[in-house]
């Protein structure tokens, strides 16, 4: 017996951004599966309504991945009906499955247990940040969350702006939305003046805020990024 395949399904970055964020294909493939993996399951259930879902919501069975379930996961159980041939969708919150994102390990669960995997086109915050940085797209590197402790986070930033600078590199990261603020002013205060920063806010939203400037620039700049989805990049030279 055939194998089902397991679909990455990438979730909207921000409200009201459904149609920037799905395509027909999405719609065929989420009206011909109803099992799903999902981080997190309120969100999982609207993008599902909003992409066009016909299948009554009852009828699906989620299986959660959330950071308190995610320990006890029993894989076997999950891939059941997919090593019987069904599809499988799985779903971050926000963004494509698998990066960023813990759905990594449900991806590699399944490549063990010789499952197919298909990755939807999608939005990722990281991918279109450095889209719209100016900065550059060749030689880019992901570091997720920086240390929070201050000290920590200021040699980080340092480590980082250097490391640009020597491999003409675009460093990315991200920080917990209501650290944002603080963030931005750390980076004001460890960059040097000629440091390039883009700070793109809100990706995909209605209130999209995608800036790049020099450190000294962003030192003339108001801006509140409190409790918004944000993701920063810096090009030194």
């Amino acid at each position: 017996m055939a194998k089902g395949t397991l679909y990455l399904l990438p979730v909207p970055l921000a409200e009201h951004a459904e149609k920037a964020s799905y395509t027909i294909l999405h719609y065929d493939i989420i009206n011909n599966i109803k099992e799903y993996v999902v981080e997190n399951e309120k969100t999982a259930r609207k993008f599902l309504k909003e992409a066009g879902l016909k299948r009554p919501q009852s009828e699906l069975i989620i299986h959660d991945y959330g950071k308190h379930s995610r320990e006890k996961i029993n894989y076997t159980e999950i891939f059941k009906s997919v090593e019987q041939g069904s599809d499988m969708g799985l779903m971050s919150e926000a963004g494509c499955p698998g990066v960023a994102d813990p759905g990594a390990d449900v991806v590699f669960q399944a490549h063990r247990r010789g499952i197919r995997v298909i990755p939807l086109v999608g939005p990722s915050s990281i991918l279109l940040g450095l889209m719209a940085s100016g900065f550059n797209g060749q030689n880019f590197s992901f570091k997720g969350y920086l240390p929070i402790d201050k000290g920590a986070r200021t040699k980080a930033i340092k480590d980082l702006e250097n490391q640009s600078a020597r491999e003409r590199s675009t460093q990315i990261f991200i920080e917990t939305p209501f650290r944002n603020n603080q963030m931005l002013s750390e980076l004001l205060k460890s960059c040097k003046p000629q440091t390039k920063l883009c700070v793109a806010c809100n990706v995909t939203g209605e209130d999209e805020y995608i800036k790049t400037k020099t450190i000294a620039e962003w030192k003339n700049t108001t801006i509140d990024l409190h409790k918004k989805p944000c993701i920063f990049l810096i090009f030194a030279s």
